[in-house]
Parts: structure tokens; C-alpha cells; sequence
């Protein structure tokens, strides 16, 4: 398997919608296999429990359709977060949308209902059911900020062949945070002995910190508070490795 080219975006979505959607082009990378940008990069949550049903699209919506002219006019794949119009008016789903050499949509499974917070009380959750693509010979799986921190999905994911996790995130800055963060994509890794490509909001609201984190939990790249993309090359013949190396998966008894 070929060399896989990443790209993590950690930049900020604002309260306009038009305006994120502008700097779609721009945040996207040329000679790339798969770019990342953080959940809810169509137009950020706002202030704690605000409506955002106004701002939910469909998957052929405006916003849906200009990651895909993206995408295809870099030659790449790209998972982007986005309110979507669901069954509910006033709760849409917290989707992530794949456009380009893959397509797909998965709805947010465990919404923030912690720390304070009561994501639910405004958004829908999505089935529980695990979503996986293929992108360049790399089977990936997609998580949501949130579920993270429940390493059955992460597990459910693998089971269905995913090798690389995908988690777009708008993780609140607080106090223990940041080490939670970082504690919970380095064990969502070892665990399962696959990547984890993490790309979160930056500071000062968010937590910041995307990271790249290789199937032996080791971080092959992370980035700090501020705006900026990293790009790491991945190298799938680390799987079988880290495999032989930690037979964790095999080993299970449960």
C-alpha cells in the first residue's frame, strides 16, 4: 500500500456560514490524499445552547456542494463538520460530510451532554451505527469530538476494517482538558493498533492540539493552540507491525 498524505486543518469556523464556506479553497491543501477540518466547520455552535436549527443544510446543500467542487479541483478527499437538516426541524444532526474521491455522511452519535453542556437539548443524535470509506486503499472511520471518550465505537469501527480514525472536534478549552484530549486519541491508538488523525478548533474557545497519533501511540505530529495544518505522510505498513508487536486485537477475549 502506497504512501497515504494527510492533512489536518485546525482553523476556527465563524458565526457566517458564507464566509466558512469561502475559505474552504484556501484551507485546502494541494497534493493530498485526505484533509481533515474540524466538526462544525460550517458555521460554528455560538454561544452555549444557542439555536442552530437555521443554519442546518441538506447533503446536497450549499455547503455539501462546494466541499465537493473543493475536492475535486484538489484531487483530494475531504471530511468537514456541518449541521444537517433532519426529521426534526428544530434539532438537526451534527454530521460530518466526506466529498471528493470518497463520499460519505455520518451523523454524531454521542452528543455532548457533559461538562456542563446539554448538546442534545438542540441537536439530534445519529444511529448507532458505525460509518467507514475507503480512501486511498485506507479503510477509514469516522468519530465526532464526543466519541472519543467511548472506546466502543472506536472498537466497532475497527471490527468493521477501519485502519485509520478520523475525529473532527470543536473540544472545549477547560481546565484537565487538553490531557484529556491527548490521553483519550493516544488510547483510542493503542488500543485498537490503528491511526488516529484528530483535528480540533483551535484556541482560545477550543482546546486546539490536532495530533496525529500512529497504531503504537506514539504522535508523529501535533500542533498547539493557534491556527495551522499539519501534513504527515502515512505509512500503512506500520499497521501490520504495530500488530505483530501488540496482538491486542487477536488476543481479546470478550
Amino acid at each position: 500500500m502506497n504512501t497515504v498524505r494527510l492533512a489536518l486543518v485546525q482553523e476556527a469556523s465563524g458565526l457566517d456560514p458564507v464566509a466558512n464556506r469561502n475559505r474552504l479553497a484556501a484551507l485546502t491543501p494541494d497534493d493530498t490524499d485526505l484533509v481533515v477540518l474540524p466538526e462544525a466547520f460550517a458555521r460554528d455552535f455560538g454561544e452555549a445552547g444557542s439555536d442552530v436549527s437555521g443554519y442546518a443544510e441538506r447533503l446536497d446543500g450549499p455547503f455539501a456542494t462546494e466541499l465537493a467542487r473543493v475536492a475535486a479541483e484538489r484531487g483530494t478527499t475531504v471530511v468537514a463538520g456541518m449541521f444537517e437538516t433532519g426529521p426534526s426541524p428544530e434539532r438537526p444532526f451534527n454530521t460530518l460530510v466526506v466529498r471528493g474521491a470518497a463520499e460519505a455522511a455520518y451523523r454524531k452519535i454521542h452528543l455532548y451532554d457533559s461538562f456542563g453542556y446539554r448538546e442534545s437539548d438542540r441537536l439530534s443524535a445519529g444511529e448507532p451505527e458505525p460509518v467507514t470509506v475507503e480512501v486511498a486503499g485506507l479503510v477509514v472511520g469516522l468519530m465526532t469530538c464526543y466519541d472519543l471518550r467511548f472506546p466502543e465505537l472506536a472498537r466497532a469501527l475497527v471490527d468493521r476494517g477501519a485502519q485509520l480514525l478520523v475525529v473532527p472536534a470543536a473540544w472545549v478549552a477547560g481546565e484537565r482538558k487538553v490531557d484529556h484530549w491527548r490521553t483519550l486519541v493516544r488510547a483510542r491508538a493503542i488500543e485498537n493498533t490503528v491511526f488516529v488523525a484528530a483535528a480540533g478548533q483551535p484556541g482560545p474557545r477550543y482546546s486546539g492540539h490536532s495530533l496525529l497519533v500512529d497504531p503504537l501511540g506514539d504522535v508523529l505530529a501535533e500542533a498547539g493552540e493557534e491556527a495551522t495544518t499539519l501534513r504527515v505522510d502515512l505509512y500503512p505498513g506500520l499497521l501490520d507491525r504495530a500488530r505483530r508487536t501488540n496482538p491486542s486485537l487477536a488476543n481479546r477475549r470478550l
